[in-house]
């Protein structure tokens, strides 16, 4: 699949003829909601783990140095906490866009933290995607990162205000806090692996 996946989100119809949809944010989507919103909700998701293994080549890395951003790999009995958003379905063309480097939208079950459950979608990057990285230890993702810039910022910034917006709100993600761990040890640099 071509690293950009703009039409092909926008040929989903699961959502047509619905007025509000909710919105499953497990990456930056937690603390960076640049799209209107009518309410917001601490929620989780089952199945699914996040994890460092998709590349970005154009947010927080480039094409020919992608840096490595969050997606969902199936993992049974799993929870992924994060944050949903009810929107209109005006918001899914500047989803699309944002989302545009792998990511697919799939409708999924958002189990929210006050009680109740609502079918919404989520954006996933799978390993078909064209910047698929990978599976990789811990460490060599971290050195990565440290490496890794694009026209949204520094790699480590993203890593760094996700693990920040967990703990704000109450959740430890194993993968996620073991790089953060990683970075602020100062045993891996900014220096290429």
């Amino acid at each position: 699949m071509s690293h950009n996946t703009i039409d092909a989100n926008q040929a989903m119809d699961k959502f047509d003829g619905h007025h509000q949809v909710w919105l499953f944010g497990y990456g930056s989507l937690i603390y960076k909601a640049d799209f209107p919103f009518i309410e917001r909700r601490p929620a989780h998701i089952v199945g699914w783990s996040r994890r460092f293994w998709q590349g970005s080549h154009d947010h927080r890395g480039t094409p020919e140095a992608p840096g490595r951003v969050a997606t969902l790999v199936p993992a049974e009995g799993a929870v992924c906490h994060g944050m949903a958003y009810l929107v209109t379905p005006e918001e899914f063309a500047h989803l699309d866009h944002r989302e545009k480097n792998g990511y697919l939208r799939v409708a999924i079950d958002i189990h929210f933290a006050a009680g109740g459950t609502e079918e919404g979608l989520i954006y996933i990057a799978a390993e078909d995607n064209a910047a698929w990285l990978g599976e990789a230890p811990v460490e060599e993702i971290a050195r990565h990162i440290a490496a890794a810039a694009g026209p949204s910022g520094p790699n480590t910034e993203y890593l760094l205000r996700l693990a920040a917006a967990l703990r704000d709100m109450g959740h430890h993600d194993e993968h996620v806090h073991a790089i953060e761990s990683l970075l602020g040890t100062g045993l891996v640099t900014s220096k290429a692996p």
